[in-house]
This record gives structure tokens, C-alpha cells and sequence, in this order.
């Protein structure tokens, strides 16, 4: 490692246990301290991190705001996300304080995508609410009426947000014959764009959510928008949490003003409004959108890349501030 270190090598914190060839990776590279215990880090914890070390590599779970960036005695100079969102840093601040801010957008494309089709095909078939009946011991045997779900093929998929994840979740839904429409802030100029979030949301049969989060998304599903919705249709949310009104949402499905949902993310991780809990016609996943062992490692490779290309020099594969 060169950049003004000299000889010695950068020292690297690492909020979250990583994949094992991703540690190693590290440690091969850096002075790198990983988190023991693999719990979100306290905020004496992070600016601790900042003062002691040359970079962090944080995930979702911690949040860095303004005044962790500004924090007087800071050392580190490059925080290198593990994942591709980065709505938990105060870019800006970053940028003001000169920090440099790196991302992992490619790697989890593809794992993500096949999670939205999976809380597809879950809340259409009622496979959530099929399981936990078997479970309980409470299904009597088969009959023709029994739990009948709804079919994804011939139906509509409107995508909000029409990125990476969005793009590969439309074929993965095309392959099932259904008809992809999308809606995003700029229009995309591809066929199926439609120019309304409101109108996307009263053709839909599934709505499936893919823009980044922050306050410019914060409730972009909210009770106004569902109550354009169709009574048999389905919401996916495999963003961020605090895309949707999770109050509103519950009384949606509750009242049957929608048919059913599909969860990955929760305004309020790891708790989950109680509301939804009850829901029978929501399906509820532990924020699983990347966690396949070759994504995982992928992401932690990228964070990797980015931080050796830091710290001898080169250019950055994926930087975002």
C-alpha cells in the first residue's frame, strides 16, 4: 500500500462479520478490526472507529450523519459501504468534510430480483399463510376451493423505479407472461413507461417497489396511493422500509382494499409494525433482498476493490461521493 501510509498499512474497521473469503481478503490487505459480536454498532462505537482508523466499512444498520463526518480528531478518510444503498450516509457531509463514500451496486442485482419474484409468487399462491396452516397442524387435506391464490401469468407488473434491480426483476416477471409497465422519476423512454406513479399503481395487478430510500421517498406509498390500487391487487417492497406507510398498508390489507403484500424491509428495522404481524395476507421476510453466499461475498469483494484502489492510488470502481 502506497498513498501517504508509507510502508505501513491502512487500518481498516469493519462494523459487521463478513464471508470468510472476504475477512481474509481484508486482512491480507489492511490492519482490519472486524466487529466480535456482529450487533449494530453503538454511536460511541462508530466515532470511536472514526478517530482510530483510515476507513470503515459499514452497512445498512449504521448510520452516519453529519456530525459523525465532522467529528473533530476524525482519521478516517473513506468510508467504503458494504451494499448499494447509501441513504444511511450523509453524502453531502461527505463531501463537505472530504471523505470519500463508495458503494457495491452490481453485485446484489440479481439476488434482489429473485426475492421480489419470490414474495410474488408467495403472496399470489397464499404460500405464507399455506405453511403456517400446515404447521399448526390445521389442514384438513386437499379441496378444490382450498386457499385458492391468483396466477402471475397474464397479469400486469408495474415497477416503480426502473434501475438494475427493477430491469432484472421485469424479465424475471416477462418469463412468467406477464406484462411489465414502470414508472421513474425521469422517464426512461423504453416501452411500458407510464407517466404517473398514479396511473402505474391503478393498472397494476403487482406493484413492485425499487427506488432508493431518504426523504424524497420516505411514504411514497401511502394510504392515498393504495386506495388507487386494485382490490385484487399485490405490493412488493424489496427497497427500503420507509417507502411505504406500514400503518397504512396494514389497514389496506386488513379492510381488503388490496389482496396481499410482500415484505423484505420495514421502516423501523428489525421491528416490524405490529399491525402487519397480524396480517395473514402478508408475507414477511428478514431483509433477505441479497443474502445468497455468492452475493454476499460478491459485495464484499467490491467494498474490497474499492478500498485498495483507495488507498494505492487508483481510480475508484464505484464511487458515489
Amino acid at each position: 500500500m502506497q498513498d501517504d501510509y508509507g510502508a505501513g498499512r491502512p487500518s481498516l474497521y469493519v462494523t459487521r462479520r463478513l464471508p470468510g473469503a472476504v475477512e481474509a481478503r481484508l486482512t491480507s490487505l489492511f490492519d482490519a478490526s472486524f466487529n466480535p459480536d456482529d450487533a449494530p454498532r453503538t454511536r460511541i462505537e462508530l466515532e470511536n472507529a472514526m478517530r482510530e482508523h483510515d476507513a470503515i466499512l459499514p452497512t445498512i444498520t449504521d448510520r452516519l450523519d453529519a456530525d459523525l463526518l465532522a467529528l473533530p480528531g476524525r482519521r478516517a478518510r473513506l468510508i467504503a459501504n458494504f451494499g448499494a444503498g447509501v441513504d444511511h450516509i450523509d453524502l453531502a457531509a461527505a463531501q463537505a468534510n472530504g471523505v470519500v463514500v463508495t458503494n457495491t451496486p452490481d453485485a446484489l442485482t440479481d439476488a434482489t430480483a429473485d426475492i421480489a419474484i419470490l414474495l410474488m409468487l408467495m403472496a399470489a399462491r397464499r404460500a405464507g399463510e399455506g405453511e403456517r396452516e400446515l404447521r399448526a397442524g390445521r389442514w384438513a387435506g386437499w379441496r378444490p376451493t382450498h386457499m385458492m391464490g391468483q396466477a402471475m401469468g397474464g397479469k400486469t407488473l408495474g415497477l416503480v423505479g426502473y434501475g438494475r434491480i427493477a430491469r432484472a426483476t421485469g424479465l424475471r416477471a416477462a418469463a412468467f407472461g406477464m406484462r411489465v409497465i414502470h414508472h421513474s422519476r425521469r422517464p426512461s423512454g423504453e416501452p411500458g413507461y407510464v407517466d404517473t406513479l398514479e396511473t402505474l399503481a391503478e393498472e397494476a395487478d403487482i406493484l413492485s417497489l425499487h427506488v432508493p430510500g431518504g426523504a424524497g421517498t420516505r411514504h411514497l406509498v401511502d394510504a392515498a396511493l393504495i386506495t388507487r390500487m386494485k382490490p385484487s391487487a399485490i405490493l412488493i417492497n424489496t427497497a427500503r422500509g420507509p417507502v411505504v406507510d406500514e400503518a397504512a398498508l396494514a389497514s389496506a390489507l386488513r379492510g381488503g382494499r388490496i389482496a396481499a403484500a410482500g415484505l423484505d424491509v420495514y421502516e423501523r428495522e428489525p421491528a416490524v409494525h405490529p399491525d402487519l404481524l397480524a396480517c395473514e395476507n402478508a408475507v414477511l421476510l428478514p431483509h433477505l433482498g441479497s443474502a445468497t453466499i455468492e452475493t454476499r461475498t460478491a459485495m464484499g469483494m467490491q467494498a474490497a476493490d474499492n478500498l485498495e484502489a483507495f488507498f494505492t492510488g487508483r481510480e475508484l470502481p464505484n464511487r458515489v461521493a
